[in-house]
């Protein structure tokens, strides 16, 4: 099976040639833009991501082909309704995997890669993680009920494949019917702001109405500022992907109660023990 998103590579680069094009042609002092050295790493962290993703997928290959083996269920992917329900199911995954990255710190230490850019183009969408193994659980559940391993990886592709678009003030708001429906640059904006109605924001992958079901919806409103609450002042790959690992073997290492260290690996980022 063709792996769309290394067979996208090309694709990307000349969208961001095309984007840092338009914005040399139709400058627009709201927009943040381009900066080198960030966009060398978020470009180096996207091919860190590439050569882990094949050790990743080996992994998940296996776990995803042993569930589908031993579940008695099968869904026939020559039926048009499979793909719709495949597509809905993987969205909602993608929804809960988000969401739990951002909720339980041990996952944000590896998604925290993605938001620590202070810049907000389409070379950000390529900062992604060097450490990817917390997403297997989340995907489970369509093994389990019968959709074969291919198909997983296929919905999955698809959908990063679409999110690497949100990734732009280039495009403002889109028409209702669809700002309601899908996510759209203006609501992953959201995403990634660190203002303070912006925080833990549209987890949406492809559709936004999990989040408008679930609560956890904000529409752009503000000007949205980029990165992370403690912003990151280095550019150094090794260290934007390891840092919040760091952080919490430092609060580890200083907590005196087992109670506390399940705290800081399994509760919010932001989390504290009680004085």
């Amino acid at each position: 099976m063709i792996d769309i998103i290394r067979a996208a590579i090309p694709f990307f680069v000349l969208f961001i040639v095309v984007e840092i094009a338009s914005l040399w042609l139709a400058p627009d002092d709201d927009e943040v833009g381009y900066e080198v050295r960030d966009t060398l790493t978020s470009l180096s962290m996207g091919l860190g991501n590439v050569v882990v993703g094949i050790g990743y997928k080996a992994v998940a290959l296996v776990a995803y082909s042993a569930l589908y083996a031993v579940t008695p269920l099968r869904l026939d992917t020559g039926l048009w309704w499979v793909w719709v329900v495949v597509f809905f199911a993987d969205d909602l995954a993608y929804y809960w995997f988000h969401r739990a990255h951002h909720e339980v710190r041990i996952l944000w230490a590896s998604h925290v890669v993605h938001h620590s850019s202070r810049h907000y183009n389409l070379s950000t969408a390529l900062r992604q993680t060097w450490t990817p193994f917390g997403s297997l659980v989340f995907w489970a559940p369509l093994a389990l009920v019968g959709v074969p391993p291919w198909a997983i990886f296929l919905v999955q592709s698809v959908s990063l494949l679409y999110q690497f678009f949100l990734h732009t003030e280039r495009v403002g708001r889109l028409p209702r019917p669809v700002e309601w429906v899908m996510n759209t640059p203006s609501h992953h904006r959201v995403h990634h702001g660190v203002n303070n109605a912006y925080l833990d924001r549209n987890y949406g992958g492809i559709l936004i109405v999990w989040d408008r079901l679930f609560r956890t919806f904000e529409p752009e409103g503000e000007r949205v500022v980029y990165g992370l609450t403690t912003q990151l002042r280095t550019f150094n790959p090794l260290v934007v992907a390891t840092h919040e690992y760091v952080a919490i073997w430092r609060d580890l290492r200083a907590a005196r109660r087992w109670r506390d260290r399940a705290g800081f690996v399994l509760r919010g980022p932001g989390w504290r023990p009680a004085r």
